[in-house]
């Protein structure tokens, strides 16, 4: 039977979508207009729609972007999935709860959803669904036993205060729904709804602030949009710049540490293998799961703080060991010659190729990738797929688990490489605007891009920018590399990164972008609105140079061969 998530009585046209959506970078937070350059249904608007997907995908942000949809009337009116979902949900649940804003989220059978698929309308109580001649009737979520400890019972009670009892409510509720057996202990969580998307991030961070929110487990911060200490000197407006900031202040008046970074595996303390945490950010997530062998689900914005105020989370997804198993096998050849822009551009194609499932690349063991291209790797796949992590056989410390009994298994090959290349460099060769860090750079990362501009500097017509996490500037100005990037031109700025930096941070005036990212390659369209080029760390060095993208791929993409 086909079950409500999140209840609401709507009515409206059906918009199905043949891919799973990323919400944030994906959708206008404006308008609820698709922006996402290669999403199938760029052009389409979700609001007022009863939005059909098989799962979302990307970015954690995408639930405090749904509630910014609905506190600007652009919001869909239910939303379908067809597989398992948490992000878009979460954010459905806090606009109702919290808000008053009704949104309906459903999940149906494979069957159930091809036959809806092809109706154009549907009306949905919380009892059925109707959609012209078909019916299906509607179970709730969660019809399992939910064991309840006492202190969990103590927060629902009220005794932690008032917002520890709506964190409390929402992680029971998700739980539910996720037919978790239990709550379990977390160590640590990263937040990810300190980026200033909307003004619903920070009237729900201000509100449950307000009601004496503390953390009570270690709690970092993901990049936010503003640099904090700098943003008024650069121009920034007032308007924004002051609830971005206000939007930090908060998570930190909370206990947050001002970690201000979308790569919390680069801090000093990072988790260690089999420990379970509560990360939001898809690529820390992917890489905390894959690299490190942490444990953590994609925990969506507004949840993370959830945890943060309980130390507890639903006893679900890949916190069980069952379910980080692979279930699809990709096959893949290490090109002769290929460079770090490999990895990116694997993760990306791979994520593609399982959009929703856990992989298995296989055929890379004798490789060599260095954290940042396996940081590289991970981001990119978060850019295409919902899965929480991959493995990399005698790579990454889970790749020898059995894979599912349904397991399959796909070939990439050059022709692959070659056609996300051209998707991914359709910009004229002119390039002004350099955009290193996404996800923030490593202190290796600046070191390296600082010797590749070595006794050179940055054309005077392109702008060169780096982000970074505030600890990684720290240790590029003790060891100097911070001052050999300035003198060669290159600006550095911490705090925010690609996906949350806006004008006049971001140059006004450029037109064409290159990076090394595949997940900023994926995103910046949409974004930025500006052309997009993207290569190896190399060229990018390069076009800071020259101004000029390379005319012709790398020789490893035109000619390699599995």
């Amino acid at each position: 039977m086909a079950t409500m998530i999140v209840s609401a009585s709507v009515q409206g046209p059906l918009l199905v979508c043949d891919e799973g959506l990323s919400v944030w970078g994906g959708v206008n937070p404006s308008t609820g207009e698709i922006i996402d350059a290669l999403h199938p249904q760029r052009g389409h608007s979700l609001a007022g729609q009863i939005v059909m997907m098989p799962t979302s995908r990307g970015s954690c942000t995408g639930s405090g972007v749904l509630l910014g949809l609905a506190f600007a009337g652009n919001a869909p009116r239910a939303l379908i999935f067809r597989e398992g979902e948490d992000i878009l949900t979460l954010g459905a649940l806090v606009a109702g709860r919290l808000f008053g804003h009704g949104i309906a989220v459903l999940r149906l059978s494979p069957a159930e959803y091809d036959a809806l698929a092809r109706e154009t309308a549907a009306s949905i109580t919380p009892d059925a669904l109707t959609a012209g001649a078909l019916t299906l009737l509607l179970a709730p979520a969660g019809d399992r036993d939910l064991e309840l400890t006492a202190a969990d019972r103590a927060f629902l009670d009220g005794q932690h205060g008032e917002a520890a009892r709506l964190a409390m409510e929402i992680i029971v509720t998700m739980a539910r729904a996720q037919s978790a057996p239990r709550l379990t202990d977390v160590s640590r969580v990263h937040i990810d709804g300190c980026i200033y998307a909307s003004p619903a991030f920070l009237t729900f961070a201000r509100g449950m602030a307000d009601k004496g929110a503390r953390v009570r487990v270690p709690t970092t911060m993901n990049a936010i949009s503003v640099d904090h200490a700098n943003w008024r000197v650069q121009g920034v407006a007032p308007a924004f710049g002051t609830p971005a900031a206000g939007l930090a202040d908060a998570y930190v008046e909370m206990g947050a540490k001002p970690s201000f970074t979308c790569a919390p595996y680069l801090l000093e303390d990072r988790p260690g293998t089999g420990e379970d945490i509560a990360w939001a950010e898809s690529n820390a997530v992917i890489y905390a799961n894959s690299v490190l062998g942490a444990r953590t689900v994609k925990h969506a914005d507004f949840m993370d703080l959830c945890i943060a105020l309980t130390g507890r989370t639903a006893l679900a997804g890949v916190y069980l060991p069952e379910n980080r198993a692979p279930r699809r096998i990709i096959d893949v050849a290490l090109p002769d010659g290929a460079d770090d822009a490999f990895w990116p551009m694997l993760g990306w194609l791979v994520g593609r190729a399982a959009p929703d499932r856990i992989p298995r690349i296989r055929g890379l063991e004798q490789a060599q990738p260095s954290q940042d291209d396996l940081k590289a790797l991970c981001a990119a796949f978060g850019t295409t797929s919902a899965a929480p992590m991959l493995h990399v056989a005698g790579l990454t410390p889970e790749a020898g688990l059995p894979p599912a009994p349904e397991a399959d298994t796909v070939t990439l090959g050059p022709a692959d490489f070659a056609r996300l290349w051209q998707d991914f460099n359709r910009g004229p060769a002119q390039v002004d605007l350099v955009a290193l860090g996404s996800p923030h750079f490593s202190a290796d990362e600046c070191a390296l891009f600082a010797d590749l501009m070595a006794g050179s500097r940055v054309h005077p017509e392109v702008t060169t920018i780096i982000t970074l996490g505030r600890d990684t500037l720290a240790v590029i100005g003790r060891n100097g590399v911070q001052a050999r990037l300035e003198a060669a031109g290159v600006r550095i700025i911490p705090d925010l990164c690609w996906c949350s930096i806006s004008e006049p941070v971001f140059p006004p005036q450029a037109k064409v972008l290159m990076t090394n990212s595949g997940k900023y390659a994926h995103y910046a369209p949409g974004l930025s609105n500006r052309s997009i080029r993207f290569g190896a760390l190399a060229q990018c060095a390069e076009t800071a140079r020259s101004g000029l993208a390379p005319a012709q791929p790398p020789g490893w993409v035109t000619q390699a061969t599995i």
